[in-house]
């Protein structure tokens, strides 16, 4: 590996009302080195990224780029020196094809001339194992397809210096293995890669150095490789926090939840509709759902939440089919969700977190004919950041004051006070640090324990396998059967993700009677 320094920065300080986001971070990243940058939510890595891509300007501090001081001017001027940024949530354009989306980054006289373009594309994507066809539309690519088009899109601009935000989160462990060949090889050949991620032995396993984050200020360096992930959490949280939740095997009691045949068809044209879906869930059992994003895990919770109506009789809660009622009915049933959109589905951005409790326990007895106690709906609020240790200055604080981490407590513990029957939740620990993550768990062990039947829907299979009895996957709107976690390992459940599955033969109800 190259020894050439590529960026330093020095004292960098970002200050907003009432936090500094950084404060005082030092850092260095090598030609050619893979470097981590680790830390919890609101440890200040964001403010960082956006820092060295040019989105935001620091307050104070200095960046060297390649030996020479820097004031970048926005994210134009980045890429125009070679730093590329492939961000969590992908910024493509769906009905444009991946050589159109391209062309969007690319300065007028690069994208003008298509075919010299298309080869480009083909060129570099083929180079470096991760081949595409330029002419494609985005919207029938996989997800690990689109993550490519960000990635070639970098390094056709000569990024010397690529910024991957959580890029393994949306990936089967086989396209993690792709992703990290193509890393490897950029390295050896002198790109830089600064690579954020909360999946600790992907970071062991790919990165020369990390530098860690608490609380906006760098609380030390290290090889990955020469300690355990357990050390490199403690770097993170400190010594004072839980690492690990101990989920002791559970007994399933009686059935709560059967699926039978379920079918949807979406109207959202890039939306995945769901095909004979058949499971059976029981009291007191956590059974995963594992999958690639986009390929009908969104559908299956608005079945499940009543967002959707489906048939009747194909879905059926404690005996009681439900298939075409409400969320207000399911929820008096015992119905509770958490979905992955935090913000916006799980809560309103600009509401407190007292009003956004009533927006779902409102049947908590917060409220009396038609009217709504006040009192009692901020003693549920309290209860919540109190119970489930919600980082936040007030319960009248915004939604959207709350750290990722933070907020996605909030919503798992006034989903879980309200005591339901049956918990749906999607990728609950979905990019939150690893405090939260264990919190998040140990309310999810506690329902399960409490008798209630929860249903897992994550792309973390170190998640899975820790928290569930049974599990699955979900393919292009097409379930495999949910067998025990015990049956399964990572390589078969990687094939079930991509698709690679038996049909079920058995009813559900039989089904479950065999594995449960």
């Amino acid at each position: 590996m190259a020894t050439a320094e590529r960026l330093r920065l020095e004292n960098i300080v970002k200050e907003y009302p009432g936090c500094r986001a950084n404060d005082g971070v030092h850092l260095s990243v090598q030609a050619g080195e893979i470097h981590a940058l680790l830390g919890e939510n609101g440890a200040g890595k964001s403010t960082l990224m956006k820092i060295i891509y040019g989105v935001i300007q620091p307050d104070a501090g200095s960046i060297t780029w390649n030996g020479h001081p820097l004031t970048l001017q926005g994210p134009a001027h980045a890429r125009e020196l070679g730093i590329g940024m492939v961000f969590q949530h992908f910024s493509l354009f769906e009905t444009l094809t991946v050589a159109e989306n391209i062309a969007l980054s690319l300065p007028a006289t690069q994208a003008r001339d298509r075919s010299k373009l298309d080869a480009r594309i083909r060129e570099v994507s083929e180079h470096y194992g991760m081949a595409l066809d330029p002419r494609r539309f985005v919207n029938t690519l996989s997800i690990g397809e689109r993550q490519r088009v960000e990635i070639v899109r970098c390094l056709i601009q000569d990024s010397s210096l690529l910024i991957l935000d959580e890029p393994t989160s949306v990936l089967t462990p086989q396209e993690v293995q792709v992703l990290f060949r193509t890393l490897r090889q950029l390295s050896k050949e002198g790109c830089s890669i600064l690579f954020i991620s909360h999946k600790l032995q992907e970071v062991r396993d790919l990165c020369h150095r990390a530098t860690v984050l608490r609380q906006g200020r760098v609380t030390g360096e290290c090889n990955p490789g020469e300690i355990t992930t357990d050390d490199i959490a403690r770097m993170m949280v400190g010594n004072e926090t839980p690492l690990s939740t101990q989920v002791d095997p559970s007994e399933p009691g009686e059935l709560l939840l059967q699926a039978d045949n379920l079918n949807y068809q979406t109207r959202d044209p890039f939306g995945t509709s769901l095909e004979n879906i058949s499971m059976a869930l029981r009291a007191g059992e956590i059974v995963g759902i594992a999958g690639v994003a986009g390929n009908g895990q969104d559908e299956l919770l608005r079945a499940l939440s009543g967002e959707v109506n489906v048939s009747h009789s194909s879905l059926q809660l404690k005996g009681i089919s439900i298939g075409d009622t409400g969320p207000a009915v399911r929820r008096g049933l015992g119905v509770a969700v958490v979905p992955e959109e935090r913000l916006g589905r799980g809560a309103v951005p600009s509401m407190s977190l007292v009003d956004n409790s009533l927006l779902t326990a409102s049947g908590q007895g917060l409220t009396s004919k038609g009217w709504v106690s006040l009192g009692k709906v901020r003693e549920y609020a309290s209860r919540v950041v109190e119970q489930f240790g919600v980082r936040t200055a007030s319960i009248d604080s915004a939604a959207t004051s709350l750290s990722g981490g933070n907020l996605q407590k909030f919503i798992i513990g006034r989903e879980a006070l309200q005591q339901p029957k049956l918990l749906v939740a999607s990728h609950p620990t979905w990019g939150v640090d690893v405090g939260s993550a264990v919190a998040i768990h140990e309310a999810l062990v506690k329902l399960r324990d409490d008798g209630a039947a929860v249903l897992l829907i994550s792309e973390d299979l170190d998640e899975l396998f820790q928290l569930c009895g049974r599990m699955g996957a979900i393919c292009a709107g097409k379930l495999s059967p949910l067998v025990p976690t015990s049956e399964l390992t990572i390589e078969k459940l990687g094939q079930w993700m991509a698709g690679d599955f038996p049909a079920t033969t058995a009813t559900p109800l039989e089904n479950n009677h065999a594995v449960a």
